[in-house]
């Protein structure tokens, strides 16, 4: 008897493992992964809008980053409905939803109405291509219900609460700041800069330049949202809450070196600095650099093969930190008002012989310093907004260290090849090279390096800009642990 009742607790035992595995399982197993999960897909999608956007636009790296930046906030929004402990940012009135209902493919739905509306809302030339994404996914992109009990609704809710939330924000999105008279963008606080293209009367002040239009004339461009130091920030309290103490004038040892060396850096130009110079550049079809971050993201994405869940939490994250730097970044900008090396070096080395980059099609030569210029194209020469400190250096510091916060490692790994001069001379290629990022903060500093070996900023602009951007990282950093529920 004992051995008979042995055999049924055995054969009990075995049938218990050729059960079919429950749903929770099924779902765990099913879930896509890496460059199939719905979020990576839609990155992608943002990247491609925003590339758009600068083709269409011109480049205005402030104000894609609030796009991708509020995006990834609406996207977060919605999941963390159907998370255990997330807390939205914006998003108000919405339960969170029963554990039944905390499935993938909930999450996926709201997720995508979120996406899809924030990005109709902000990329609003490209809603032909996120339509169709949607019909890809199959899902209804005229779907406009607000029921907070369907993923559709929560999502739908989770753009709508994003957008009205920035609304008044100090970007000037809808041309409503006072004095705009409706202009979207528009300088509101009436910034006109010291010194003219023509005419530099204060050296230490930034200085407007000649840009070509690609038809024979020149234009001088105004300065890009001067305005930017008075957006709101989603996770500083203030946009000069880090702001860094001043950089070198002229009459000071250190500005004299640090103009020597971006005329140095210049003249020895190697095609692998070539090359890195314009890969952080971005050249044509740019993603600007909160894009870029974005991109870098979305390799860890593909490297460690994340989840849904995953990819939600880090593109948020990394996001909110590329817009708070951008103001952080601008309020520096606009306080200091600050020379660019076009300037600088004509103001040092002007009536004397130096080696430099005589433009495209001339290559390396001997000129007067008063014509030096960037190692860039004619028709975008130099940004157009003041110098200290580096917009890409603290876009850089600060994405790179919430890449290292994130995933708990500074290891990257990350490369890139191209052609060296193919963005800025192409009649005068080099060699095929190869970049590597070995980790996020190398990355950083190869990005904040760049800008100096391209001539549009001094050392001390890419030194304060990295380290303005890490601070901006950790202040964010407690902010993005509330939101996870952490």
């Amino acid at each position: 008897m004992k051995n008979l009742i042995l055999l049924f607790l055995a054969s009990l035992l075995l049938l218990s493992f050729k059960q079919a595995p429950t749903e929770h399982q099924k779902i765990q197993v099913a879930e896509p992964k890496g460059i199939d999960n719905i979020v990576y897909k839609w990155g992608q999608i943002a990247l491609k809008a925003t590339a758009n956007d600068t083709e269409k636009f011109k480049p205005r790296p402030t104000i894609t980053s609030r796009y991708l930046a509020l995006i990834f906030v609406s996207v977060f929004d919605a999941w963390s409905r159907y998370d255990s402990k997330a807390i939205p940012v914006y998003l108000n009135g919405v339960e969170r939803q029963e554990l039944n209902e905390q499935n993938l493919k909930n999450k996926e739905i709201a997720i995508s109405y979120a996406a899809f509306r924030t990005m109709n809302e902000y990329y609003f030339s490209d809603k032909e291509l996120f339509a169709n994404f949607m019909k890809q996914l199959g899902l209804d992109p005229t779907n406009e219900t607000l029921d907070p009990n369907t993923p559709e609704g929560i999502g739908n809710l989770a753009a709508k609460a994003t957008i009205e939330a920035r609304k008044g924000d100090g970007s000037n999105h809808y041309g409503e700041e006072e004095g705009s008279n409706g202009e979207p963008y528009f300088n509101y606080v009436g910034y006109e800069p010291i010194n003219s293209a023509d005419s530099n009367i204060n050296p230490n002040r930034w200085q407007p330049k000649y840009f070509s239009d690609g038809n024979g004339g020149r234009f001088a461009p105004s300065c890009l949202t001067p305005y930017w130091d008075k957006v709101i920030p989603i996770t500083l309290k203030s946009g000069d809450q880090f702001r860094p103490g001043p950089p070198p004038m002229i009459g000071s040892k250190q500005l004299e070196l640090e103009v020597k060396e971006v005329i140095e850096m210049q003249a020895n130009l190697t095609d692998y600095q070539k090359a890195l110079v314009e890969f952080m550049r971005d050249g044509p079809q740019s993603v600007q650099q909160a894009g870029h971050w974005l991109k870098f993201a979305q390799d860890v994405s593909r490297r460690d093969n994340h989840t849904l869940d995953q990819d939600v939490k880090m593109y948020f994250y990394n996001q909110i930190v590329a817009m708070d730097s951008f103001i952080a970044s601008w309020d520096s900008k606009m306080f200091y008002d600050y020379a660019r090396p076009y300037a600088l070096v004509h103001e040092y080395y002007s009536n004397q012989k130096i080696k430099a980059w005589g433009g495209e099609g001339k290559g390396m030569m001997e000129i007067d310093g008063s014509e030096w210029r960037p190692y860039s194209p004619e028709i975008f020469l130099c940004p157009p907004f003041p110098s200290y400190v580096s917009g890409h250096s603290t876009i850089s510091g600060g994405c790179g260290e919430a890449l290292k916060l994130w995933t708990g490692s500074d290891e990257f790994g990350s490369t890139a090849e191209l052609v060296a001069g193919a963005m800025t001379e192409p009649d005068n290629l080099g060699d095929t090279i190869t970049l590597i990022f070995p980790t996020f903060t190398e990355a950083a500093e190869m990005a904040g390096t760049s800008r100096v070996l391209g001539g549009y900023h001094i050392q001390s602009d890419n030194i304060a800009g990295l380290e303005l951007g890490r601070n901006v990282a950790k202040e964010a950093w407690s902010f993005y642990k509330k939101h996870i529920g952490e």
